[in-house]
């Protein structure tokens, strides 16, 4: 399966175009679909609150266009006087490709963002859009690439990367599996060993794409198995706020003081109506805060599962009433399927 970026990206819209070519600038780039709008803006906001002395450029890659969230885009690049440009992508060509109810069409825009930026930079770091940023960045501007294919970073632990190892049958898998929600590309090295169209090619096969629960993510471990180095985990400090239902002291929660990105995992999103009063999600409130997105409401409950956590989550902090809504309304769209 071949993708030309090219060809798959029908709109381009430029916010702040400063015209230069800085060779100190780090360029960001995010692949997503509408429902990460808002994480995206605050995400970039937070990086260029932690990071007012250093030069970025950022890329977003997205299936659809909304005049809300283009208005936010320019908004924060006309504060931090920042590039910022928007790709429409269609996504027609990837439609064949696995998806689940929590990896959307969206997780493949990595793809094109690694083939549109070939022989124009020499490297990118890709981020998901639920991550926020809380320290410099400024080590990431003079890693050298050497061999390496990537940056990455691990995910969870030992006993979940001998999980993967025996899902994936690659025995390697067993000494680190990095979380692809970080991956600081080498985009010369990515073309060299094709990259692409090896994944592409995994993801379309029925028979081999069935063990890929975590999809486009297992089949980079696979392919970038030893040509990949690895971070300190602070780079992608995973959190999920659905923890804050399991435990009474903080317990499952991980120490977020020395992260310098921090990665809210899961379903429930920081910037979910139900999730905003927890200490994990303060990274995200104080960036939203502090940025032109500040008026903007949080997003609430509407899908059935997004529902049922916030039921959980109103329960959990003994809003009980609203909570025995949100668990009723979760119901009556189970019935109806919405």
């Amino acid at each position: 399966m071949y993708l030309d970026a090219n060809h798959i990206i029908k709109k381009k819209i430029t916010f702040y175009s400063n015209n230069s070519s800085n060779a100190n600038q780090l360029d960001i780039a995010y692949g997503i679909d509408e429902k990460f709008f808002l994480g995206c803006a605050v995400s970039i906001s937070s990086i260029l609150i932690s990071n007012s002395n250093l030069e970025f450029s950022f890329h977003i890659f997205t299936n659809h266009l909304s005049c809300d969230f283009e208005k936010n885009l320019k908004l924060l690049s006309e504060q931090y006087k920042t590039n910022i440009t928007l790709y429409l992508v269609d996504d027609v060509s990837l439609s064949k490709l696995p998806t689940t109810k929590n990896w959307t069409i969206a997780t493949y825009f990595r793809f094109i963002i690694a083939d549109y930026f070939y022989q124009k930079i020499d490297k990118i770091l890709y981020i998901d859009a639920d991550i926020i940023c809380t320290k410099s960045l400024e080590e990431l501007f003079t890693l050298p690439l050497e061999e390496n294919i990537a940056y990455v970073v691990s995910d969870k632990d030992a006993i979940w990367w001998n999980k993967c190892a025996i899902r994936l049958d690659e025995n390697k898998l067993s000494k680190s599996y990095f979380n692809a929600g970080f991956l600081l590309m080498n985009l010369n090295k990515w073309q060299e060993f094709n990259i692409n169209d090896k994944a592409l090619e995994l993801l379309s096969d029925i028979n081999k794409s069935k063990k890929f629960t975590h999809l486009d993510q297992d089949v980079l471990n696979l392919l970038l198995l030893d040509k990949v180095k690895y971070l300190n985990r602070k780079y992608n400090q995973q959190v999920s706020i659905n923890y804050e239902l399991k435990q009474k002291n903080n317990a499952y929660l991980p120490n977020l003081d020395q992260a310098i990105l921090i990665h809210y995992i899961g379903p429930t999103k920081p910037w979910h109506t139900w999730a905003k009063q927890y200490k994990c999600t303060q990274h995200f409130i104080n960036a939203k805060q502090q940025s032109p997105l500040k008026s903007v409401p949080l997003l609430p409950a509407t899908t059935a599962t997004q529902m049922r956590y916030c039921s959980k989550h109103k329960m959990h902090q003994k809003k009980y009433f609203s909570g025995i809504i949100c668990n009723i309304i979760y119901f009556l769209k189970k019935l109806t399927k919405n």
